[in-house]
């Protein structure tokens, strides 16, 4: 199959990649493998490291950033890195007054409510980032042909933490303000989408393969509600860095009902929950796009036979998809023990495709 992406000049190294080629609907040798959250949660390694350093210190300092990025990919053998970092990071580079509170997640100092807070949301500079491009450079030189992917938040989930000042079950003021002043919504998830199209291009330049848009929180809505007031500002960040040429990965949790509209905002591969088989997201999401995903992260805590069960199921619906990169339907839980992994990632490279 051809590829809905240009060839980028950051890292030929990785093109032949399996995961690159399955990103790009291309022919295989085997499936390919990652983990979100595979970057520590659940590494002792990753555990010790940390000892004593914040959430956000960590990754502003290259140093910890490119150790903790490695160490599942030696561990595990996975077939793509994800950059360790945070959603929240490109908004702390701006000057946002938020911290990312152990047992909750990000707490913001001064939540937003009124158009005037928004001039606290300026589009990101390179000058901003520098530690993360550092380390991206590092990193890519470090892995050589496997592939770095870099990600950032979208809009809407952005939005959540600033109007709600932290996480939240039910996103009510979230919701609020979208319905009741949608001009002032609009613009903020306009300014969101620049400093997210911005940090993944910061990334991409510095020699990442590929990057995720990860939508935390898109699963709260409904369909009309996400088509109208979320996905034009996704498509802004995907589209923007589609000149870059590296596939564009889109991630929800709960998002089902939202599969179709998520693809036709700039995605090359759509991320699936374990909620929907991955045959039937196929068909939502349409013959174009490549899926990743979807075994429920709970599973890992099961006997061996019935992790690979579950995970033969999912790579025989995969291949209804243009492509399909093996996941889990969300991170790995912090609990989970790290040998699960490693013996789930040599099952599915073993698997016979044909």
């Amino acid at each position: 199959m051809t590829s809905s992406t240009t060839q980028p000049t950051s890292n030929p190294a990785t093109q032949d990649s399996d995961f690159l080629r399955a990103c790009r609907g291309e022919a295989t040798s085997r499936v390919p493998v990652w983990f979100m959250r595979q970057a520590g949660r659940s590494l002792p390694e990753y555990r010790r490291l940390r000892e004593g350093v914040a959430m956000l210190d960590s990754c502003f300092r290259p140093d910890l950033v490119v150790e903790i990025t490695l160490q599942p990919v030696r561990r595990h053998d996975v077939d793509a890195a994800i950059f360790f970092s945070d959603i929240v990071v490109p908004l702390k580079a701006i000057g946002i007054d938020l911290d990312i509170v152990p047992g909750t997640g990000p707490v913001v100092a001064e939540p937003i409510g009124r158009r005037e807070q928004l001039e606290r949301l300026r589009p990101l500079e390179d000058g901003d980032v520098e530690p993360i491009a550092a380390a991206v450079g590092e990193l890519v030189a470090e892995l050589g042909p496997t592939p770095l992917i870099g990600f950032a938040g979208a809009p809407f989930t952005l939005a959540s933490y600033l109007v709600e000042g932290g996480p939240s079950r039910d996103h009510r003021l979230t919701k609020q303000l979208m319905h009741s002043d949608p001009v002032l919504w609009h613009e903020l998830l306009g300014r969101l989408a620049v400093v997210a199209r911005e940090f993944l291009r910061v990334q991409v330049e510095a020699g990442a393969s590929a990057v995720q848009l990860f939508d935390s929180w898109a699963g709260t809505l409904s369909l009309a509600d996400y088509t109208e007031f979320v996905a034009p500002h996704s498509r802004t960040v995907l589209e923007g860095v589609a000149g870059l040429g590296v596939p564009r990965i889109h991630f929800g949790v709960g998002t089902g009902e939202l599969l179709g509209t998520m693809g036709e905002v700039g995605a090359d591969v759509v991320g699936v929950d374990w909620r929907v088989p991955l045959d039937e997201a196929a068909q939502r999401i349409g013959p174009d796009r490549a899926v990743q995903g979807n075994l429920d992260p709970t599973t890992l805590f099961a006997p061996t036979d019935v992790v690979h069960a579950h995970a033969a199921r999912i790579i025989e619906q995969g291949r209804a998809a243009r492509g399909h990169v093996f996941n889990l339907g969300h991170g790995v839980l912090p609990e989970t023990d790290p040998d699960a992994l490693t013996r789930l990632v040599e099952f599915v490279h073993g698997y016979e495709l044909d």
